[in-house]
């Protein structure tokens, strides 16, 4: 990509205008001011030129993980820069199809330590109709797709350590959002080492619920899971409604100044769970978001 400059030959000085020139009186700022507007506008736009490096890596799963939903892994073992801006729990980067313009952003599944061990980045990926998404979840085995690199700072879990000084750890999720979740949950942050941790999972039922097949993996770590079905059926006998209100339901079981909490998700949720947990004195530093 290459971004042109105006040189001094290009630029617009009012030295410049011709002494016999006839103006009216409204035409000549008028008339200056665009020519001055339109090469701003020009540089301006050169300016913003996409600047990021792509590196084209193939899918080498694809699966359906619940309705709306798939599972992807992408092979980066060729791309050791790549790989070592992974760092933490909640990053996420850009993720487009070669030769288009438009990306997504992703939040990684996968904990870094997969990624720098054997080289492979997972996605959750909702498929959104008319989206970039939506073509990503249509691709096969071996097909490649491009990466930006990993951008955020993730979840800082230094504001919850150590383990002792904060026994609770309340972690809500929706939909897609568990995608990060997931990451922070397989690195490990000393879930076996507090008293009470719990993932507030909501989803609209259970068919678009991912990595239920982990649930048990994560439980053994320490967290417990609480599922949260907004349109469940009648078998369903667990918490109904949205994640907020579930846990509006239970804020008397925890002690706000040993508490931390980690968010991801749809935007009301992370709202009104953030409205509820500073109101009932949990400290804003200990609410931790991945952007």
């Amino acid at each position: 990509m290459s971004i042109s400059f105006l040189t001094p030959s290009h630029s617009l000085h009012l030295s410049n205008l011709r002494p016999d020139a006839h103006y009216t009186q409204n035409q000549r700022p008028m008339s200056i001011l665009r020519r001055i507007n339109h090469r701003n506008i020009s540089l301006s736009a050169a300016l913003r030129q996409d600047t990021t490096i792509w590196t084209q890596s193939p899918i080498t799963t694809i699966q359906q993980a619940a309705d709306s939903l798939f599972h992807i892994k992408i092979n980066v073992s060729d791309s050791p820069d790549l790989i070592s801006t992974h760092t933490r729990p909640g990053q996420y980067l850009q993720f487009r199809l070669p030769d288009t313009d438009k990306p997504s952003f992703l939040a990684i599944a996968s904990p870094p330590l997969i990624t720098s061990s054997i080289g492979v980045f997972e996605f959750l990926v909702k498929s959104v109709p008319g989206s970039t998404a939506q073509l990503v979840c249509q691709l096969k085995e071996g097909d490649f797709v491009e990466l930006s690199h990993v951008m955020g700072k993730g979840f800082d879990i230094d504001k919850i350590q150590p383990a002792e000084h904060f026994p609770t750890v309340l972690i809500f999720a929706t939909g897609s959002g568990v995608s990060p979740i997931r990451s922070l949950i397989e690195s490990g942050f000393g879930a076996d080492k507090r008293s009470d941790v719990r993932l507030y999972y909501g989803a609209r039922n259970l068919q678009r619920m991912a990595y239920q097949d982990k649930f048990n993996d994560w439980e053994s770590t320490g967290v417990k899971i609480v599922p949260v079905l907004s349109q469940p059926d009648d078998r369903w006998k667990g918490e109904q409604g949205y994640v907020q209100h579930a846990f509006a339901r239970v804020l008397q079981r925890f002690n706000p100044l040993s508490t931390g909490a980690v968010l991801c998700g749809q935007r009301q949720m992370t709202e009104e769970v953030t409205s509820l947990l500073l109101a009932n004195g949990v400290s804003e530093e200990k609410i931790l978001k991945n952007f």
